[in-house]
């Protein structure tokens, strides 16, 4: 799951608002509600936080792994199925 609290922590650091970052950056209101509910946004609008911040992404997100996310990417690793090789196939 991607986070934005590191993106707070910057904005603060820096002395920036979020009604600085709308009225004066052009950053939707719902790109600001998006990131406060850490859901999607676009790589443009990281871009460009990036820019307004002078910061790294790593400044502004983090990934952190959920359970239901690990539980998922346990589901769909691929198997190493033992003694049920696929039949190679001859191309000649």
């Amino acid at each position: 799951m991607i986070v934005y609290d590191r993106l707070w922590e910057t904005m603060k650091k820096k002395n920036i608002s979020q009604y600085h970052l709308i009225k004066y950056c052009k950053v939707s209101a719902g790109q600001i509600g998006r990131l406060k509910k850490n859901n999607f946004v676009s790589t443009h609008t990281i871009d460009m936080l990036c820019k307004i911040l002078d910061c790294s992404v790593e400044e502004i997100m983090e990934y952190r792994t959920d359970i239901s996310e690990a539980t998922l990417a346990e589901e769909c690793a691929p198997e190493a199925e033992q003694g049920d090789a696929a039949p190679s196939e001859d191309l000649a």
